[in-house]
This record gives structure tokens, sequence and C-alpha cells, in this order.
């Protein structure tokens, strides 16, 4: 575990990885500031061509549930286009499966949007950004757990029974350097934000972990800990980490394009800026926490 003084590219890839399920290493994201201008999506044709993962709720899945869905699906309606997808796991790999593959034998790429990107992603070029969110905090209910309205209320726990407690984590984010912060760390029961399992999702140590008590508070990116906390109805409570100096747990979310595409990016743009009471109801209607976007946001086209 890496020292918490020399995070923040970490925490950043880490946070990438938490919102779309993507675990990024140094070097898979230095392939982005060599990415070649591609050729325009004029959109011709009608179809709005998403990426998406098939199993990542409550962001996308392959029968249309998540609010990513539903924003590409606003989206597609106001342009008067079809929807089309491309599935593909939000891991390793995804952007080259996608965004930049193209079908076979054609010079017609398979997809020409991603919804959620981190703004300023360096492997696509990124739009304004549409969501503003924090890391949470989620616990089951309990008696000695009534006083906790706040994450460093957890701190004013009796010693002894702040000790016994089971943390679960993703390695690789904001919350390991909180828990290290704290002198928490051994207490950290630690899940990796890429697995090999197509089939596993960040909400499973809400859904399942804590459910079982196999852990008694978890630290997830808000979209998911809000939209699992929800399933679980009274059971548990989530608490949102506020923007604070040091640590930083809230992130502000874009949608990608492919380098070279501006009239594209600047449609997409656009449509984001008008549209962003209809994007913040979806995100409300799934228990997103939303904290305010930049005030006059601005798109990026090149890498930094």
């Amino acid at each position: 575990m890496s020292d918490r003084r020399n995070s923040a590219v970490r925490v950043a890839c880490a946070t990438l990885a938490l919102c779309c399920a993507w675990a990024l290493t140094p070097c898979a994201r230095a392939q982005g500031t060599n990415a070649p201008d591609l050729p325009n999506n004029d959109g011709a044709d009608k179809v709005l061509r998403v990426c998406a993962d098939p199993n990542n709720m409550p962001l996308s899945n392959d029968k249309g549930e998540g609010y990513e869905n539903k924003i590409a699906a606003a989206m597609a309606k106001d342009f008067g286009y079809q929807l089309e997808y491309t599935y593909f796991p939000q891991r390793m790999g995804f952007v080259r499966h996608t965004l930049r593959d193209k079908v076979p034998n054609t010079e017609q790429f398979k997809c020409d949007l991603i919804i959620g990107v981190p703004h300023g992603y360096d492997m696509t070029s990124t739009t304004r950004p549409w969501l503003h969110s924090t890391y949470a905090m989620v616990f089951v209910k309990r008696p000695e757990f009534a006083n906790i309205n706040t994450p460093s209320d957890l701190l004013k726990l009796p010693p002894d029974q702040l000790k016994k407690l089971r943390l679960g984590i993703f390695s690789q984010t904001p919350a390991v350097d909180w828990l290290l912060t704290n002198n928490l760390i051994d207490q950290a029961v630690s899940y990796q934000a890429q697995s090999g399992d197509p089939n596993a999702f960040p909400g499973e140590m809400i859904q399942h972990d804590l459910a079982k008590g196999n852990v008694d508070a978890v630290f997830i990116w808000g979209p998911i800990a809000g939209y699992f906390a929800k399933r679980e109805g009274d059971r548990v409570k989530l608490v949102p980490f506020p923007p604070q100096q040091g640590i930083r747990f809230d992130y502000e979310i874009s949608m990608g394009v492919r380098y070279g595409e501006k009239a594209w990016r600047d449609k997409i743009d656009q449509w984001i800026g008008s549209h962003q009471d209809t994007i913040n109801q979806i995100l409300i209607s799934y228990e997103v926490p939303l904290l305010p976007l930049a005030s006059a946001p601005v798109a990026s086209e090149a890498p930094k």
C-alpha cells in the first residue's frame, strides 16, 4: 500500500474504478496522452451508439435499468436518434474494446459515447460534468451507531468498541487514506476494484457482506452506496463524506468521446447543459448523493 502523500494519481484512477468499475494502472492512463485524433462522428445515420457495462448497477446493465441507460435514452429521444449499445465489462481495456474499436471489416466505430467518465479523464475527450458526488459510509443500524450522522462520528465511539469494527473498503480509494489517517487500517476488509469475474459488481459489498454481517460498515462511491442502501431499506444508514481539505472524496463525472471529434463532443456538451434538470431527476430517483456542479464547467478537448 503506497504512502498516502503520493496518492493523488492513484486516487483519481481508483475513483474511476468505483464510478465505472475500472481499475487503471499508471501505464494504462499514459496511453491516453498519445491517442491519435479520430474521424468525426457526425450522427448522419441518426443512431446514438453508447459504450456501457452490461452488469454495473446502478450505472448500467444490458436490460437498460441503470441511470446511465436512462440518461442515454433521454438524449437519444431528444436527438431523434435510435439507441444502440456496445456492452463490455468496464475494467482494463474498456475504451480499447469499445470507443476505439471498429466493427470488423468496416471503418465504423462500435460506439461513440461513454456516459460516465471522470471529468478530465485522459483516455477520452470529456464534456462538461453532469454529476458531482462523493464517497459515503454505509452501516447497518444498531443501537451503538445511533449517534453517527457524519463519518467523523464513527471515531467518537468508545475505543474498545471502535477497535472491534470490520470496515469494508476498496483498495486504492480515499477510504484507505482515511483509515490510515485515523489508525483504523488494521481493521480494513479490503476488496479489489477490478475483478476477473464479469458477474461481480461493486454493490456486492453492501448487498452481500454488509447485509450478512461480514463487515460492520463499508466505504464506497456515493451513487453505488445510495442505490444499494435503498434496496436494504431501513436496515442500513448512508452517511456521505462532505468535501474537505486533505483527503478528497468528491469527484465530478462527465461524458467521454474520442479525441478529434469536437463537433460531436460539443453537441453532447450542449445537450448536458440544457438538460441538467432532467439528468438530476434521474439521479435523484436512484438515490445518488448530489453535490453542486461547478458554476462554469469547461469541456476539455486535448489531454493535459
